[in-house]
């Protein structure tokens, strides 16, 4: 990263450079200040929805069925404006009389200005330019600012004018933005309701199944204030799939893919006198679980992910899965002989 860009990131000694420009996620919420560690974070914002309510319930993160997509871990976006920058060099000037940092005020002022005011390549911060555009700053995706593709933007702010897209791979577009949303879905978590429950008996169908009110669409808006830019992501969840945790089973159906049903629920609820049949969504085990305690059941829930913006741009995203593991203890059935 050059020295500019690591400047105009790593702004802890001067925490009023600059507005803050953050993600914030859940009801409806304006962008706030904060930053955290050597991270400029965007002000992008998300707003969550479940069948039109505000939510921001979050069981846990969805998981890219393509295994080479992830989300975006940075971007670039429109940031500041002239005056901010011009603001900035000031304040940086301002702050050699606190001790221990002595000249570095001036230092850091010099190296700003040659970039940004003497024509390298900027004069007077843009500054005839206010209004007409923005200088476009790296922002860090906070769910992944740990992942080495987040040091990919290391591009000091750049100017961009108003009504044109930058010749910038990385720069924001609507697609960027869906994706981002992509990572804030708060898919709920996947504890399923078995019959029997606890445990089970060798050869003996355990019932599996989800009810329709916990699985319903999911979308979450990521917007950029100030734009009118915003894209719209939307998880749809259209199976479950049962791993029994060991070999030594059978599921139902054999695939373990438990389809969605028209009112959204997955399986069936056991009733009595089932006891034998075939479950629509369900497993038996074959071999008790013995000493080792319990097999790891786990369900996995696959969401289908589709898109759209406010212009006009959408399409679909890679599926996406959640899954959660529940302890199932099968036991030999125990018979008298008299």
């Amino acid at each position: 990263m050059s020295t500019v860009a690591a400047l105009l990131i790593t702004l802890q000694a001067a925490p009023l450079a600059w507005a803050d420009r953050t993600t914030t996620s859940g009801q409806s919420k304006d962008a706030e200040g904060g930053r955290n560690g050597n991270t400029m974070y965007v002000q992008t914002k998300v707003q969550t929805t479940v069948n039109g309510s505000s939510s921001t319930a979050k069981s846990g993160t969805l998981s890219s069925a393509d295994s080479n997509w992830t989300p975006p871990a940075c971007w670039y976006e429109p940031a500041f404006s002239p005056k901010e920058i011009e603001a900035t060099v000031k304040l940086w000037r301002s702050i050699d009389g606190l001790p221990l940092i002595g000249g570095i005020g001036d230092f850091v002022g010099d190296t700003l200005d040659s970039r940004y005011k003497d024509g390298h390549p900027y004069k007077d911060y843009n500054l005839d330019k206010q209004g007409e555009g923005m200088f476009w700053a790296a922002a860090v995706n906070p769910n992944r600012k740990d992942d080495p593709e987040a040091s990919a933007c290391d591009k000091p702010p750049f100017w961009v004018d108003n009504g044109d897209t930058p010749e910038e791979p990385l720069a924001l577009t609507p697609q960027i933005l869906a994706e981002y949303a992509y990572d804030e879905l708060p898919v709920p978590g996947t504890e399923i309701e078995m019959k029997p429950a606890g445990a089970t008996k060798v050869n003996l169908p355990t019932w599996i199944w989800l009810d329709k009110a916990k699985f319903k669409k999911i979308s979450v808006t990521a917007s950029l204030p100030g734009t009118g830019l915003s894209a719209t992501t939307t998880a749809e969840p259209v199976s479950l799939h049962i791993d029994p945790g060991t070999g030594d089973a059978q599921t139902f159906p054999a695939s373990g893919d438990c389809e969605i049903n028209a009112d959204g629920s997955i399986g069936e609820p056991y009733a009595d006198g089932k006891a034998n049949a075939t479950p629509p969504c369900g497993v038996t085990y074959l071999r008790a679980s013995g000493a080792d305690g319990a097999y790891p059941l786990q369900a996995t829930v696959t969401w289908k992910i589709s898109w759209t913006s406010t212009t006009g741009e959408g399409g679909d995203l890679p599926e996406g899965t959640f899954g959660a593991t529940q302890d199932v203890t099968v036991q030999e059935i125990q018979s008298v002989n008299r």
